[in-house]
C-alpha cells in the first residue's frame, strides 16, 4: 500500500492513518505494532519520520486502536541547563497533580470553578503550577526554577499514550523493531536508485500517487518472481 503526501507532519500522519484503515477495510488486517521508518519521503524531500509519527495525537490514535507504537517520542521537556526536567517530577494520576522531588504538589486548579471553561491554558494542554510561597521557601529552588517565581509543568492531552511509547522503547522487542525498519529503508533506497524516483515526472498529488503505486507494484512483482521462480523446461534426452 502507498499513499502520496506533501512533506509536512499533518499530511504524513494522515497518510499513515489512511493506509492502516485501508488494510483493515480491505483485508481485515489489524497490526499489533507500528514501526516508523527512518526516512519516508524519498522522492523529493527526505526527512526523518520520527518527527511526524512521534507526536502526541498520532501516538494517542495508535494506542486507542490497540496498536503498540514502536516509535521514538517527540519530547522537548528535557532541560539542558542542569535544572530539574519534567521526568524528575512524579505524576499522581489519582489526584491530577505532579509531585516535585521535595514532596510539594503542582496542581492545575486549586479551586472548583462553576464554569468548566475557566482556568484552561489551551486546547490539548494542561498547566500545573506550584505555590509561589512554597517555591520561594524551597531549599532546591535554584535547581528547580532559578529564574521563575514558581515551577510550572505542562502536560499534553495524549501524555498517557506518550508514556506507553516510552515504556515500549525500554524493551528488547523495541530494539528488534529498530533493526526491522532497516528493511523498509532498503525498499526506499531501491525505489530511489534503481526505479528512478529521485524526481517525480507527473505533477500534483494524484500524479505522485500514480508513480508511487506503479513503483510499488514493480517491487511486489520483483518479490513474487523470487518467491515463485519460473518453471524449468524439461531437458531433452
Amino acid at each position: 500500500g502507498v499513499e502520496a503526501t506533501r512533506s509536512i507532519r499533518q499530511a504524513e500522519v494522515g497518510a499513515t492513518r489512511t493506509m492502516l484503515e485501508k488494510a483493515k477495510d480491505r483485508f481485515d488486517l489489524h497490526p499489533e505494532r507500528l514501526i516508523a521508518p527512518l526516512i519516508d519521503c524519498f522522492a523529493i524531500n527526505c526527512r526523518a519520520a520520527d518527527t511526524a509519527y512521534g507526536s502526541g495525537p498520532m501516538l494517542g490514535w495508535l494506542v486507542d486502536r490497540k496498536i503498540a507504537p514502536h516509535i521514538p517520542v517527540i519530547d522537548k521537556s528535557d532541560r539542558q541547563d542542569g535544572t530539574w526536567s519534567r521526568d524528575d517530577f512524579e505524576w499522581d494520576a489519582d489526584n491530577d497533580q505532579f509531585i516535585c522531588p521535595e514532596g510539594h504538589a503542582l496542581k492545575q486548579f486549586r479551586r472548583n470553578y462553576s464554569d468548566p471553561n475557566r482556568g484552561q491554558t489551551g486546547k490539548g494542554r494542561a498547566k500545573y503550577r506550584a505555590l509561589k510561597l512554597t517555591c520561594q521557601a524551597c531549599p532546591s529552588k535554584q535547581q528547580c526554577c532559578p529564574n521563575a517565581e514558581a515551577r510550572t509543568i505542562t502536560r499534553e492531552e495524549h501524555e498517557d499514550a506518550r508514556q506507553v511509547a516510552r515504556d515500549i522503547a525500554k524493551t528488547k522487542q523495541y530494539e528488534t523493531s529498530m533493526k526491522l525498519r532497516k528493511k523498509v529503508e532498503m525498499l526506499f533506497a531501491h525505489l530511489k536508485r534503481i526505479l528512478g524516483l529521485r524526481r517525480l515526472r507527473l505533477r500534483g498529488p494524484n500524479g505522485a500517487n500514480d508513480e508511487f503505486l506503479l513503483a510499488a507494484t514493480a517491487q511486489n512483482l520483483r518479490k513474487l518472481a523470487k518467491v515463485f521462480p519460473a518453471p524449468q523446461k524439461p531437458q531433452s534426452a
